[in-house]
């Protein structure tokens, strides 16, 4: 096994000699320097491939500081203030951090801001309100009195959003604040690049420029307590400049509002069904972005460099899965690597020669601290990226921050060791070719191919209450034995649904990008193409709720094919009727049941009445499934439709046959071992593939199976941090035990 390559170590000052320890342990073959560190000459001379961090829009106070007009600038939104008399004083800074945040005072408030009567949603005149700058305040006259009011306010970024996370988080007291900047403004870019040109002259020793990252920060705002406020990794709001308004005016027709940024005080999330202002926004910033973005990496290369880009920070622009990424000709991207979602986020950008991997624990003293054990975080972060390194693999792994921190903790360094082998060694034995998937599966939303991997998302890695039974699909996707893509309503509209698509998964709550919204009431071209699919035999697989929009009758627009609606309180007169739960089903037959609880249920012929539920509504004894946030007044269309889980007058789990294909509705899915062997077994199921269902596949489901036929081997990976046990399923119907360590992995000839 190959115990050296693939692997990029951060060093920093006066730490030669440690970090020459830890590069061999490690099997290092590259060092970079952190945010906050340099490299210093001993550790160059140590004669590794040398990362350097670029910060291209930030650093350089002493530029910026003669030209604070050219920060980059954001809309921001107040508070909504309630108008008791006829005047209303709106303080502007009241609720964001006045060290991160300044108004811009000076372009014409009248033509770049707004104040809306967020009761009845009007526009104020300009005529009716007034800006008064020393006392950061505009008065409202002639209001309504009971309505409330905001003000849409231009506003200059005056320190830089992850230098800041950075400098709270390591308490670097008196250090200066760094001031980002905008290249929109020409003064600006020029001195960008006449800096760029000057460091590549000066920085000889540099062999890869690690741009940390390019232009515009993704949203990332804090409130006058210094907790983030609003955080958004997709986020355009901190992409505009007066100066951009204008030639986007220019070149699309049409003027964009403030409100076409902060979105009734949703800042254009994501989650927002995209507009045609807001498409058309990121269409414009990233044709700017990349024309700059090119001319770094030519230069990059003139000097004989590699150009990587860091798909964090300032990533905003770069759009990496949108058509002509390839043009840049950056060598590399890497990212921060949270679990198997975003390590596939990472694998699957097209267009760049290798993608790394930079796991966690980052070194920063948040995590290595006394009393602490990092090397939990380190398996843990391992575990989760193995399942998807092992369906699409990334070239290089590395870690970031203070290597002085993380030396401190022996058992952390024995952890990395490992894991830096068995990296390498998956790299050895696959030749770096991806598992084979044996479905494929398309994720159906409003962004499509543009945010693969990036659905569900609202913090990078980080699902909360609201998206986890959506996110957990991802993640579950991103280790399954199956091939992911991701299309868009528009596509389908435009040109149906290719040929080699085997199931399609659509969901989310009402009103956003991962639904739908009122698509489904405007366009029938989409409901008629997705149900002549699925009557031909394909699959359609729906989660919480899928193709909700309230129209004609009803509120899920394929309920048809899921066999299952949601009541909105508009046909309660309308009797529902719940068939028996279905006990025995191919989708739950890894479900674990308890004995007592099935009994009971069979007693009863799967028929238990729930407390405040007509009779004839079932729950099945279903156990270690977790269907997260409930989705409730869920109901079968008819009696037809198989119930295989039900829980308080709400379906969690139905299976429809539809024509020739199927559909299957499951109310959420956040991530467990249980719920991704149970997400398998419903897609091989709607795809009517059971019959290749069997074949190496693990009896155990925190065992998982991958295979690679070009290259005759097959492992099996222990995805926790407890020894398990499991039979593999051959294709000749025999089975091989396995005993796994904890996070082990092993390996078989096939």
């Amino acid at each position: 096994m190959t115990t050296t390559g693939r692997f990029t170590l951060p060093s920093e000052e006066n730490f030669a000699e440690k970090t020459k320890e830890l590069a061999e342990l490690w099997g290092a073959d590259a060092i970079r320097n952190s945010d906050g560190t340099h490299l210093d000459d001993a550790v160059l001379a140590l004669g590794k491939k040398v990362y350097s961090a670029y910060f291209p829009t930030r650093a350089h106070n002493e530029w910026i500081t003669l030209h604070m007009d050219e920060t980059p600038q954001v809309y921001l939104l107040t508070r909504r203030v309630l108008a008791e008399t006829g005047t209303v004083p709106i303080a502007l800074m009241e609720t964001f951090y006045d060290e991160q945040l300044t108004p811009n005072y000076d372009a014409d408030p009248a033509r770049y801001w707004e104040v809306v009567d967020r009761t009845t949603g009007a526009v104020v005149p300009t005529t009716d309100w007034s800006v008064d700058a020393s006392a950061g305040v505009v008065t409202v006259i002639n209001a309504t009195p009971m309505h409330e009011y905001t003000v849409s306010f231009l506003a200059y970024i005056i320190w830089d959003p992850v230098e800041m996370y950075n400098h709270l988080t390591n308490d670097w007291g008196d250090k200066e604040h760094e001031i980002p900047f905008d290249i929109y403004h020409p003064a600006t870019r020029e001195f960008v690049f006449d800096t760029f040109a000057k460091w590549l002259e000066d920085n000889p020793a540099t062999d890869v420029v690690r741009f940390t990252t390019f232009f515009y920060q993704f949203t990332l705002l804090f409130d006058q307590r210094h907790r983030e406020k609003i955080v958004d990794w997709f986020g355009c709001s901190c992409t505009v400049s007066p100066a951009a308004l204008d030639d986007f005016e220019r070149t699309y027709g049409y003027r964009l509002r403030p409100e076409d940024f902060v979105d009734e005080g949703c800042y254009d999330s994501a989650w927002r069904v995209p507009r045609k202002a807001q498409r058309d926004w990121i269409d414009f910033l990233s044709g700017f972005a990349r024309e700059n973005v090119k001319r770094l990496v030519d230069m990059s290369h003139a000097a004989g460099k590699e150009a990587m880009m860091f798909l964090g920070d300032q990533w905003i622009g770069t759009e990496p899965y949108k058509d002509g990424f390839a043009d840049l000709g950056l060598d590399a991207v890497v990212g921060s690597i949270g679990d198997g979602t975003t390590t596939r986020m990472i694998a699957d950008i097209p267009g760049v020669r290798y993608t790394e991997g930079r796991f966690l624990p980052y070194f920063f003293p948040d995590t290595f601290h006394e009393g602490n054990d990092p090397s939990i975080e380190a398996w843990d972060n391992w575990r989760k990226a193995r399942r998807a390194i092992l369906r699409s693999p990334i070239e290089r792994m590395g870690y970031g921050g203070y290597l002085s921190l993380a030396a401190k903790f022996p058992k952390f360094v024995d952890a990395v060791t490992h894991i830096a082998d068995e990296f390498r060694d998956i790299h050895e034995r696959t030749g770096g070719e991806a598992a084979e998937g044996e479905l494929t599966v398309a994720i159906l939303n409003s962004w499509g191919h543009m945010r693969s991997w990036m659905a569900y998302t609202v913090a990078h890695a980080l699902p909360n209450k609201q998206t986890y039974s959506y996110y957990g699909i991802l993640e579950a996707l991103s280790g399954m034995r199956v091939d992911v893509r991701f299309i868009s309503f528009d596509d389908v509209i435009a040109d149906g649904v290719d040929d080699d698509i085997d199931v399609i998964i659509t969901g989310g709550p009402v009103d956003t990008a991962y639904s739908g919204g009122d698509i489904w009431a405007k366009d029938p071209t989409l409901a008629e193409r997705l149900r002549a699919w699925v009557r031909a035999g394909g699959a359609l697989v729906g989660v919480g709720e899928p193709t909700s929009q309230w129209f004609q009758g009803r509120f899920f627009q394929l309920a048809d094919v899921f066999g299952v609606d949601e009541e909105r309180f508009q046909t309660l007169s309308v009797d529902k009727y719940f068939p028996p739960v279905t006990p025995d089903h191919f989708i739950t037959a890894d479900v674990p049941v308890d004995p007592a609880a099935r009994e009971a249920w069979e007693r009863d012929g799967y028929r238990t009445p729930l407390s405040g539920c007509g009779g004839g509504q079932g729950r099945s004894p279903l156990g270690g499934i977790d269907f997260g946030e409930a989705i409730p007044n869920t109901f079968p269309v008819d009696e037809r439709v198989t119930l295989l889980r039900a829980d308080h007058g709400q379906v969690q789990l139905a299976a429809n046959e539809y024509g020739a294909g199927r559909g299957v509705y499951v109310s959420g899915l956040p991530y467990s071992a249980a719920n991704a062997r149970l997400l398998e077994r419903i897609l091989f199921w709607a795809s009517r593939n059971e019959d290749r269902y069997a074949a190496y596949s693990s009896t155990n489901p925190e065992c998982e199976v991958a295979r690679f036929p070009e290259r005759h081997w097959y492992c099996v990976v222990n995805n926790t941090d407890r020894p398990q046990s499991t039979d593999v399923t051959l294709p000749d119907g025999a089975a091989e035990h396995f005993d796994l360590a904890p996070s082990a992995i092993a390996w078989r000839a096939c």
